[in-house]
């Protein structure tokens, strides 16, 4: 069993205690926003800041000084790997409250989103509970791919990415947890670079706790700024993917199959087709007609519609290819 939330951690009895974690890397052009959303909480309880501040090779750190130094409320962890777990871990042990609220660097919340979740906690004894990872992009870029990020021919029906109803769920984006229950499992894995939140609910999960998703829980996200960028992101999370599949083989699905799947087919498609007949192009032809008709119908302008085609493709192969390659070293 974990412990309850201890209400008595503030002066405001009703509105218990938060301690914010943010993991802080090369962030020096989202920060100051960043940081601005949490501060500007319409929750009445107390809140304390502790950003993990890694080697970055921008103005991060100058940034993040000037940060606290404005503001009591916040303070720095270093974190010298850099790695977002190690981070995370480093804060948590610094976090003085019971309910810890895990944000990013280059993420911003809603004005409600610190009131909503600890009401959420409280109200469903869930162990963790979070929102929607929306995806908005400032350029015309990243407006296509938050577009392809938030949808269902991009990322597949993840509720954290295109919404749904409340209740509960595998997984959610970053998370407000009961620290009692993340201590009790001993934090974050520090051995998975990527894919670290799913790899900890799923131990929550397992250890009789409940993950509860509600979709009033907002958070904006800026998508990578060109397609060199996204393709190694997406590399990166097939990479890890393949690596909790190693641990937990129970956790395998079709959903996580279709871009390696997807990969390979269109692979010897187009060797096939080169070699022996045009016909055996069909399936990489079925693909290419599959994202550019599935960008004309969730493109809202036609210069998304003309990037989504590129992006989808960005998205998919570099998954599955990440998914594929992955090395079993890769924890090591």
């Amino acid at each position: 069993m974990t412990s309850p939330i201890r209400a008595g951690e503030t002066a405001h009895s009703n509105f218990p205690a938060v301690s914010v974690v943010l993991p802080v890397l090369n962030e020096a052009m989202h920060l100051k926003q960043s940081i601005a959303t949490i501060l500007s909480q319409s929750y009445q309880g107390d809140i304390e800041v502790i950003m993990a501040i890694g080697p970055s090779q921008d103005r991060t750190n100058e940034i993040a000084q000037e940060i606290c130094r404005q503001d009591s409320r916040v303070s720095m962890v270093e974190n010298p790997s850099g790695r977002t777990p190690n981070g995370l871990n480093l804060a948590i042990a610094r976090a003085r409250h019971e309910i810890i609220v895990r944000i990013d660097g280059h993420s911003e919340i809603d004005k409600t989103y610190i009131a909503v979740a600890v009401e959420t906690l409280e109200r469903t004894g869930a162990v963790n509970v979070g929102g929607i990872m929306a995806a908005e992009g400032i350029t015309n870029f990243q407006k296509a791919t938050a577009r392809a990020m938030r949808s269902l021919i991009g990322v597949g029906p993840s509720k954290f990415h295109t919404g749904g109803s409340s209740g509960p769920a595998d997984t959610v984006y970053l998370g407000v947890f009961k620290k009692s229950a993340l201590l009790e499992i001993g934090g974050f894995d520090e051995r998975f670079t990527r894919a670290q939140d799913w790899e900890m609910n799923y131990r929550l999960r397992k250890a009789g706790g409940a993950i509860w998703f509600d979709p009033r829980l907002i958070v904006t996200y800026r998508p990578r700024p060109d397609i060199g960028k996204l393709a190694r992101q997406y590399f990166e999370y097939g990479r890890w993917r393949r690596a909790v599949a190693r641990s937990y083989p129970e956790t395998v699905s079709i959903r996580y199959l279709a871009a390696p799947t997807a990969l390979t087919i269109n692979i010897f498609s187009i060797a096939c087709g080169l070699v022996f007949n045009n016909l055996f192009f069909l399936p990489v032809l079925s693909y290419i007609a599959l994202v550019t008709f599935g960008g004309l119908a969730i493109g809202k302008s036609w210069q998304e519609r003309i990037r989504l085609p590129f992006i989808l493709t960005a998205m998919h192969m570099s998954w599955g290819w990440g998914f594929i390659s992955s090395p079993r070293k890769l924890m090591s």
